[in-house]
């Protein structure tokens, strides 16, 4: 008896979540309609609307148009019943928005790092971008409904990052000390698994189901979009390429090993080459970016070699996956001027005509956005899984 009530309580809440999917997506939109389209009987349908208006998560917005009888009343997603935060934890910032349901920004926070600072700064840091999230998150029935953090680094299932070489972390337990201070549902997540999920969903990714997202920052890391779904890998480690060898003996990368992709580049190693010729004590992409913008020969050249370094990188993945589409984004993206051309130049040299075939490269159109937008929308989708009927 009991192992039929659990079954009878998994399918009505699994009926549920696709009824409030199918107003997600298909909004305005009618009971009748629901019904047709997700094969559920009228009943049921207008008992699990019933529910979710009782809820707040939808509401009726008047008479839609009529087929013949009476006019339909259609149902809304209500956007605004929670909102999420979303954090990039950079090496040289730390970035958080507030969206609403539907995944749009409302309040945004981004602190610069112009120096490196101890684990303790950057925990400091962290909590009290989220503090300050909180506090300018707007009243609503459900609040902050879920906080996502984008680490760049390895990040095991349970949220403890395993390795993090540019922040110089080695197993962190970051949901644990997250967790002494917020009261919050909590998710920890790979940066570039985010960031391809951000543009999945928001950005340049759309209307692709085999996507590579290459974050292009002080490290670099790639997101893996296959089928449709995010791919993780088999403990979730999946899309460390910054580290995948690219010249036998090389430079010294962070991580240890020689001859990684982010050796030779990422906004590290631009920035660290740029000191051969920058009277700076210590530049920044932007500011480098504003000698290319002013025809500086020296910066120009130096974008060429990182993005031709880039297209290598991205060669390998492409023979490896066979994507319809690669994103660059995070702050190298900010480059494209200078940086596109010998990014598509060495791909062409280096991949046969085949594996361009169908393929197509793009920058973000989220811009820094990807990462930030990637963990709330995560955040979001647990959230509208849980029963809220039974937590309220």
């Amino acid at each position: 008896m009991k192992r039929t009530s659990w079954n009878q309580h998994v399918v009505k809440k699994k009926n549920k979540e696709m009824v409030l999917q199918k107003i997600i997506a298909l909004a305005p939109i009618s009971r009748a309609d629901i019904a047709q389209r997700s094969g559920l009987n009228k009943a049921t349908v207008s008992s699990l609307v019933s529910e979710l208006i009782q809820e707040e998560l939808i509401f009726e917005s008047g008479p839609g148009e009529s087929s013949g009888g009476r006019r339909p009343v259609m149902l809304l997603f209500n956007k605004s019943a929670g909102y999420s935060i979303g954090i990039d934890m950079g090496v040289n910032y730390t970035f958080g928005i507030i969206t609403d349901l539907v995944g749009n920004v409302i309040y945004e926070k981004n602190h610069p790092i112009h120096k490196p600072l101890s684990f303790d700064q950057q925990i400091r840091l962290l909590i009290e971008t989220i503090g300050t999230l909180i506090d300018q998150t707007p009243k609503s029935r459900y609040g902050v409904i879920g906080i996502g953090i984008g680490v760049p680094g390895i990040v095991g299932i349970n949220g403890r990052v395993l390795l993090a070489p540019n922040l110089k972390w080695k197993d962190i337990d970051l949901m644990k000390i997250l967790k002494r201070e917020f009261d919050y549902p909590i998710l920890v997540e790979n940066e570039a698994n985010a960031g391809a999920y951000g543009e999945k969903r928001f950005g340049s990714g759309q209307e692709s189901n085999n996507i590579i997202y290459v974050s292009a920052g002080i490290g670099i890391g790639a997101g893996f979009i296959l089928d449709g779904e995010l791919f993780r890998g088999n403990n979730g480690y999946a899309g460390e390429s910054g580290h995948m060898t690219i010249v036998k003996d090389g430079k010294k990368c962070e991580c240890g090993n020689t001859g990684c992709w982010e050796a030779y580049a990422s906004e590290h190693s631009l920035l660290k080459q740029a000191k051969d010729f920058v009277h700076l004590s210590e530049a920044t992409l932007e500011q480098l970016i504003d000698f290319a913008e002013a025809d500086d020969k020296d910066s120009i050249e130096l974008f060429q070699e990182i993005g031709s370094y880039m297209g290598t990188g991205m060669a390998n993945l492409i023979k490896t996956f066979n994507p319809q589409l690669v994103i660059v984004g995070n702050r190298l993206a900010k480059a494209k001027d200078w940086i596109e051309d010998p990014i598509v130049e060495t791909i062409k040299k280096e991949l046969l005509t085949f594996h361009q075939t169908d393929m197509k490269m793009k920058f973000s159109k989220l811009s820094t956005y990807s990462t930030a937008l990637g963990v709330s929308a995560f955040a979001i989708e647990e959230f509208l899984k849980t029963d809220q009927a039974e937590n309220t």
